[in-house]
Protein backbone atom coordinates (compact mmCIF):
# COMPACT_ATOMS: atom_id res chain seq x y z
CA UNK A 1 0.00 0.00 0.00
CA UNK A 2 1.72 3.46 -0.79
CA UNK A 3 2.03 5.87 1.69
CA UNK A 4 2.35 8.82 -0.65
CA UNK A 5 -0.21 11.58 -0.63
CA UNK A 6 -3.22 11.44 -2.95
CA UNK A 7 -1.88 14.83 -3.74
CA UNK A 8 1.46 13.76 -5.18
CA UNK A 9 0.08 10.44 -6.62
CA UNK A 10 1.62 9.75 -10.17
CA UNK A 11 -0.54 10.78 -12.77
CA UNK A 12 -2.96 13.33 -10.97
CA UNK A 13 -3.04 16.26 -12.79
CA UNK A 14 -2.12 19.65 -11.15
CA UNK A 15 -4.53 21.86 -10.29
CA UNK A 16 -5.91 24.39 -12.96
CA UNK A 17 -3.95 27.56 -12.37
CA UNK A 18 -7.12 30.42 -13.29
CA UNK A 19 -6.36 32.26 -16.31
CA UNK A 20 -5.35 36.00 -15.49
CA UNK A 21 -7.32 38.66 -17.84
CA UNK A 22 -4.55 40.48 -20.53
CA UNK A 23 -3.34 43.40 -18.78
CA UNK A 24 -5.43 46.73 -20.62
CA UNK A 25 -2.79 48.62 -22.73
CA UNK A 26 -1.88 52.16 -20.98
CA UNK A 27 -1.29 55.25 -22.42
CA UNK A 28 0.87 57.25 -20.47
CA UNK A 29 -0.81 60.88 -20.34
CA UNK A 30 2.05 62.75 -19.57
CA UNK A 31 4.42 61.38 -21.67
CA UNK A 32 2.00 62.07 -24.74
CA UNK A 33 1.54 65.18 -23.58
CA UNK A 34 5.04 65.77 -23.63
CA UNK A 35 5.69 64.60 -26.63
CA UNK A 36 2.69 66.63 -28.16
CA UNK A 37 4.78 69.62 -26.51
CA UNK A 38 7.58 68.65 -28.68
CA UNK A 39 6.19 68.81 -31.51
CA UNK A 40 3.73 71.48 -31.35
CA UNK A 41 6.63 74.61 -32.03
CA UNK A 42 7.59 73.22 -35.07
CA UNK A 43 3.30 73.12 -35.98
CA UNK A 44 3.20 76.44 -35.68
CA UNK A 45 6.15 77.84 -37.36
CA UNK A 46 4.32 76.13 -40.06
CA UNK A 47 1.19 78.07 -39.74
CA UNK A 48 3.15 81.09 -38.95
CA UNK A 49 5.27 80.63 -42.12
CA UNK A 50 2.24 79.72 -44.39
CA UNK A 51 -0.03 82.75 -43.56
CA UNK A 52 3.04 85.36 -43.14
CA UNK A 53 5.48 84.40 -45.87
CA UNK A 54 4.64 87.51 -48.05
CA UNK A 55 6.53 89.60 -45.29
CA UNK A 56 9.41 87.13 -44.61
CA UNK A 57 10.21 86.86 -48.52
CA UNK A 58 9.69 90.59 -49.25
CA UNK A 59 11.81 91.83 -46.49
CA UNK A 60 14.42 89.00 -46.69
CA UNK A 61 14.92 90.47 -50.58
CA UNK A 62 15.33 93.52 -49.98
CA UNK A 63 17.51 92.75 -47.31
CA UNK A 64 19.68 90.97 -49.92
CA UNK A 65 21.03 94.36 -51.46
CA UNK A 66 21.77 95.81 -48.44
CA UNK A 67 25.34 96.74 -46.92
CA UNK A 68 26.03 93.51 -45.54
CA UNK A 69 28.38 95.17 -42.83
CA UNK A 70 25.81 97.48 -40.95
CA UNK A 71 23.58 94.08 -41.55
CA UNK A 72 26.40 92.10 -38.82
CA UNK A 73 25.99 95.02 -36.90
CA UNK A 74 22.37 94.98 -36.67
CA UNK A 75 22.94 90.70 -35.91
CA UNK A 76 25.35 91.62 -33.10
CA UNK A 77 23.07 93.50 -31.60
CA UNK A 78 20.10 90.92 -32.11
CA UNK A 79 22.19 88.73 -30.11
CA UNK A 80 22.78 91.24 -27.39
CA UNK A 81 19.23 91.20 -26.95
CA UNK A 82 19.08 87.64 -26.41
CA UNK A 83 20.96 88.68 -22.91
CA UNK A 84 18.63 91.35 -21.77
CA UNK A 85 15.50 89.28 -21.20
CA UNK A 86 17.85 86.68 -18.83
CA UNK A 87 19.11 89.39 -17.25
CA UNK A 88 15.87 91.34 -16.22
CA UNK A 89 14.42 87.99 -15.04
CA UNK A 90 17.63 87.46 -12.74
CA UNK A 91 17.40 90.56 -11.46
CA UNK A 92 13.56 89.98 -10.28
CA UNK A 93 14.14 87.07 -8.33
CA UNK A 94 16.52 86.79 -5.36
CA UNK A 95 17.37 83.64 -6.26
CA UNK A 96 20.29 82.82 -7.81
CA UNK A 97 19.11 80.70 -11.29
CA UNK A 98 21.91 79.09 -13.45
CA UNK A 99 22.94 81.54 -16.01
CA UNK A 100 22.70 78.63 -19.01
CA UNK A 101 19.67 77.04 -18.49
CA UNK A 102 18.15 81.07 -17.77
CA UNK A 103 19.48 81.85 -20.97
CA UNK A 104 18.13 78.94 -22.73
CA UNK A 105 14.53 79.11 -21.48
CA UNK A 106 14.67 82.83 -22.25
CA UNK A 107 15.36 82.07 -25.64
CA UNK A 108 12.61 79.67 -25.70
CA UNK A 109 10.48 81.55 -24.12
CA UNK A 110 11.24 84.22 -27.38
CA UNK A 111 9.72 81.45 -29.54
CA UNK A 112 7.02 81.44 -27.58
CA UNK A 113 6.29 85.55 -27.00
CA UNK A 114 6.01 85.54 -30.70
CA UNK A 115 3.19 82.55 -30.71
CA UNK A 116 0.45 83.69 -27.93
CA UNK A 117 -0.55 87.66 -27.04
CA UNK A 118 0.20 90.01 -24.34
CA UNK A 119 3.26 88.19 -23.56
CA UNK A 120 1.27 85.27 -22.15
CA UNK A 121 3.63 82.43 -24.22
CA UNK A 122 6.68 83.96 -22.35
CA UNK A 123 5.51 83.93 -18.90
CA UNK A 124 3.78 80.48 -19.33
CA UNK A 125 7.61 79.01 -20.43
CA UNK A 126 9.31 81.46 -17.44
CA UNK A 127 6.56 80.39 -14.47
CA UNK A 128 7.06 76.47 -15.84
CA UNK A 129 11.00 77.02 -15.95
CA UNK A 130 11.22 79.01 -12.25
CA UNK A 131 8.57 76.16 -10.84
CA UNK A 132 11.36 73.56 -11.77
CA UNK A 133 13.98 75.37 -10.09
CA UNK A 134 12.13 75.01 -6.85
CA UNK A 135 10.57 78.48 -6.98
CA UNK A 136 7.53 78.33 -4.92
CA UNK A 137 4.44 79.97 -7.30
CA UNK A 138 3.77 82.84 -5.59
CA UNK A 139 7.57 84.14 -5.56
CA UNK A 140 7.55 82.93 -9.47
CA UNK A 141 4.75 85.17 -10.36
CA UNK A 142 5.68 88.07 -8.32
CA UNK A 143 9.11 88.04 -10.11
CA UNK A 144 6.50 87.33 -13.69
CA UNK A 145 5.44 90.98 -12.40
CA UNK A 146 7.48 92.86 -11.56
CA UNK A 147 9.50 91.93 -14.38
CA UNK A 148 6.39 92.88 -16.24
CA UNK A 149 6.07 96.52 -14.83
CA UNK A 150 9.93 96.82 -14.65
CA UNK A 151 9.90 97.06 -18.53
CA UNK A 152 7.67 100.03 -19.66
CA UNK A 153 8.53 101.96 -16.56
CA UNK A 154 11.84 101.59 -17.74
CA UNK A 155 10.84 102.58 -21.29
CA UNK A 156 9.12 105.45 -20.27
CA UNK A 157 12.06 106.86 -18.35
CA UNK A 158 14.39 106.52 -21.12
CA UNK A 159 12.17 107.99 -23.53
CA UNK A 160 11.56 111.14 -21.15
CA UNK A 161 14.91 111.45 -20.68
CA UNK A 162 15.43 111.60 -24.59
CA UNK A 163 12.91 114.32 -25.07
CA UNK A 164 15.05 116.29 -21.96
CA UNK A 165 18.34 115.61 -23.73
CA UNK A 166 16.81 116.77 -27.43
CA UNK A 167 13.66 118.74 -26.76
CA UNK A 168 14.08 119.50 -30.91
CA UNK A 169 12.46 116.02 -31.41
CA UNK A 170 9.24 116.97 -30.08
CA UNK A 171 9.15 119.66 -33.07
CA UNK A 172 7.06 116.97 -35.29
CA UNK A 173 3.80 117.96 -34.50
CA UNK A 174 2.38 114.89 -35.56
CA UNK A 175 4.46 112.75 -33.41
CA UNK A 176 2.24 114.44 -30.69
CA UNK A 177 -1.46 112.62 -30.11
CA UNK A 178 -4.39 114.60 -30.83
CA UNK A 179 -6.78 114.83 -28.06
CA UNK A 180 -9.18 111.93 -29.84
CA UNK A 181 -6.04 109.56 -29.55
CA UNK A 182 -5.26 110.78 -26.14
CA UNK A 183 -8.66 109.69 -24.72
CA UNK A 184 -8.95 106.32 -26.61
CA UNK A 185 -5.61 105.45 -24.33
CA UNK A 186 -6.78 106.54 -21.37
CA UNK A 187 -9.87 104.75 -22.08
CA UNK A 188 -8.02 101.85 -22.26
CA UNK A 189 -5.99 101.85 -19.38
CA UNK A 190 -9.06 103.39 -17.32
CA UNK A 191 -10.89 100.05 -18.66
CA UNK A 192 -8.37 97.73 -17.91
CA UNK A 193 -7.60 98.78 -14.65
CA UNK A 194 -11.65 98.51 -13.44
CA UNK A 195 -11.41 95.31 -15.37
CA UNK A 196 -8.86 93.78 -13.42
CA UNK A 197 -10.05 94.92 -10.01
CA UNK A 198 -13.86 94.04 -10.65
CA UNK A 199 -12.12 90.27 -11.76
CA UNK A 200 -10.58 90.17 -8.35
CA UNK A 201 -13.19 91.21 -6.53
CA UNK A 202 -15.83 89.05 -7.91
CA UNK A 203 -14.03 85.70 -8.26
CA UNK A 204 -12.49 84.61 -5.02
CA UNK A 205 -10.79 81.75 -6.65
CA UNK A 206 -8.56 84.24 -7.99
CA UNK A 207 -8.63 86.63 -4.96
CA UNK A 208 -6.06 84.53 -2.52
CA UNK A 209 -3.44 83.48 -5.67
CA UNK A 210 -3.17 87.27 -6.46
CA UNK A 211 -2.74 88.46 -3.25
CA UNK A 212 -0.52 85.75 -2.11
CA UNK A 213 1.45 87.40 -5.40
CA UNK A 214 0.98 90.71 -4.32
CA UNK A 215 2.61 90.39 -0.91
CA UNK A 216 5.47 88.20 -1.56
CA UNK A 217 5.89 90.76 -4.38
CA UNK A 218 6.41 93.68 -2.01
CA UNK A 219 8.52 91.61 -0.17
CA UNK A 220 10.81 90.62 -2.72
CA UNK A 221 11.11 93.94 -3.67
CA UNK A 222 12.29 95.26 -0.71
CA UNK A 223 14.68 92.46 -0.53
CA UNK A 224 15.92 93.12 -4.01
CA UNK A 225 16.94 96.92 -3.96
CA UNK A 226 19.24 95.77 -1.22
CA UNK A 227 21.43 94.03 -3.46
CA UNK A 228 23.26 96.47 -5.73
CA UNK A 229 24.16 93.39 -8.08
CA UNK A 230 20.05 92.44 -8.53
CA UNK A 231 19.28 96.17 -9.37
CA UNK A 232 21.30 96.60 -12.07
CA UNK A 233 20.05 93.25 -13.48
CA UNK A 234 16.31 94.83 -13.41
CA UNK A 235 17.06 97.88 -13.98
CA UNK A 236 20.48 98.21 -15.92
CA UNK A 237 18.78 95.25 -18.32
CA UNK A 238 15.06 97.07 -18.74
CA UNK A 239 16.61 100.51 -19.80
CA UNK A 240 19.24 98.51 -22.02
CA UNK A 241 16.95 96.45 -23.77
CA UNK A 242 14.65 99.27 -25.62
CA UNK A 243 17.98 101.05 -26.97
CA UNK A 244 19.14 97.17 -27.89
CA UNK A 245 16.41 97.20 -30.08
CA UNK A 246 16.40 100.45 -31.68
CA UNK A 247 19.58 100.05 -32.38
CA UNK A 248 19.00 96.85 -34.46
CA UNK A 249 16.49 99.14 -36.51
CA UNK A 250 18.92 101.99 -37.27
CA UNK A 251 21.46 99.88 -38.35
CA UNK A 252 19.21 97.74 -40.97
CA UNK A 253 18.15 101.70 -41.85
CA UNK A 254 21.79 102.30 -42.14
CA UNK A 255 22.08 99.13 -44.55
CA UNK A 256 19.27 100.40 -46.18
CA UNK A 257 20.32 104.00 -46.66
CA UNK A 258 18.13 105.60 -44.24
CA UNK A 259 19.00 108.93 -43.54
CA UNK A 260 18.13 109.02 -39.70
CA UNK A 261 20.45 109.85 -37.04
CA UNK A 262 20.48 107.02 -33.90
CA UNK A 263 18.71 109.78 -31.67
CA UNK A 264 15.97 109.87 -34.05
CA UNK A 265 15.46 106.15 -34.55
CA UNK A 266 15.70 105.16 -31.18
CA UNK A 267 12.91 108.18 -30.26
CA UNK A 268 10.66 107.03 -32.97
CA UNK A 269 11.29 103.52 -31.35
CA UNK A 270 10.30 104.50 -28.16
CA UNK A 271 7.68 106.18 -28.60
CA UNK A 272 5.93 104.04 -30.49
CA UNK A 273 6.52 101.08 -28.80
CA UNK A 274 5.89 102.80 -25.43
CA UNK A 275 2.17 103.76 -27.34
CA UNK A 276 1.29 101.00 -29.26
CA UNK A 277 3.20 98.32 -26.58
CA UNK A 278 0.00 97.80 -24.58
CA UNK A 279 -1.91 96.16 -27.99
CA UNK A 280 -2.18 92.31 -27.55
CA UNK A 281 -0.95 91.41 -30.35
CA UNK A 282 1.72 88.45 -30.22
CA UNK A 283 5.34 90.19 -29.90
CA UNK A 284 3.88 93.88 -30.63
CA UNK A 285 3.99 92.32 -33.82
CA UNK A 286 1.71 95.14 -36.35
CA UNK A 287 0.82 97.69 -33.77
CA UNK A 288 4.03 98.41 -32.97
CA UNK A 289 5.55 98.04 -36.66
CA UNK A 290 3.25 100.38 -37.67
CA UNK A 291 3.94 102.86 -34.78
CA UNK A 292 7.27 102.97 -35.49
CA UNK A 293 7.20 103.98 -39.40
CA UNK A 294 4.96 106.35 -38.58
CA UNK A 295 7.55 108.15 -36.40
CA UNK A 296 10.22 107.71 -38.56
CA UNK A 297 8.04 109.62 -41.36
CA UNK A 298 6.99 112.11 -39.34
CA UNK A 299 10.46 112.38 -38.62
CA UNK A 300 11.85 112.80 -42.42
CA UNK A 301 12.48 109.61 -43.49
CA UNK A 302 11.19 108.03 -46.37
CA UNK A 303 7.66 105.09 -46.31
CA UNK A 304 9.60 102.60 -48.52
CA UNK A 305 12.93 102.94 -46.49
CA UNK A 306 10.92 102.82 -43.38
CA UNK A 307 9.05 99.84 -43.54
CA UNK A 308 11.89 97.70 -45.34
CA UNK A 309 13.53 98.94 -42.24
CA UNK A 310 11.13 97.83 -39.65
CA UNK A 311 10.29 93.98 -41.67
CA UNK A 312 14.41 93.46 -41.84
CA UNK A 313 14.45 94.29 -38.07
CA UNK A 314 11.91 91.48 -37.68
CA UNK A 315 13.34 88.78 -39.91
CA UNK A 316 15.96 89.07 -37.61
CA UNK A 317 14.64 89.43 -34.27
CA UNK A 318 11.56 87.11 -34.45
CA UNK A 319 12.34 85.07 -37.90
CA UNK A 320 16.21 84.43 -37.48
CA UNK A 321 15.67 83.13 -34.06
CA UNK A 322 12.15 81.08 -34.50
CA UNK A 323 13.27 78.15 -35.53
CA UNK A 324 15.95 77.29 -32.97
CA UNK A 325 13.98 78.61 -30.47
CA UNK A 326 11.45 76.26 -30.72
CA UNK A 327 14.26 73.76 -30.94
CA UNK A 328 15.43 74.70 -27.47
CA UNK A 329 11.47 74.77 -26.31
CA UNK A 330 11.43 71.24 -27.53
CA UNK A 331 14.72 70.31 -26.06
CA UNK A 332 14.20 71.71 -22.69
CA UNK A 333 10.49 69.67 -22.76
CA UNK A 334 11.83 66.71 -23.49
CA UNK A 335 14.35 66.92 -20.69
CA UNK A 336 12.23 67.99 -17.95
CA UNK A 337 13.38 71.14 -17.57
CA UNK A 338 9.76 72.73 -18.49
Amino acid sequence: MSLLPLDDAPGRLPAAVPSLPPSPVRFHAPRLLRRALVLLPLLLIGVWAAVDWRSVYDGTARLGSADPWWLLVALFFTCLGWLSAPCIRQGALPERLPAGLLIASQFAAGYANHVLPASIGAHAVTLRFLQGRGIPLARATASLALYSAVKPIAKTLVLLVFLVAFPGLLLTGELVPDRRTSLLIAGAVTLALAGTALLVTTVRPLRRPLLDALRCALTDVRLLHTRPARILALWGGAVVAPLIQSSVIFAVGAALGLSLSWVQVTFAFLAASTAMGAVPAPGGIGPVDAGVVFAMVALGAPVDLSATAVIGYRVLTVWLPLLPGALVLSALVQRKVL
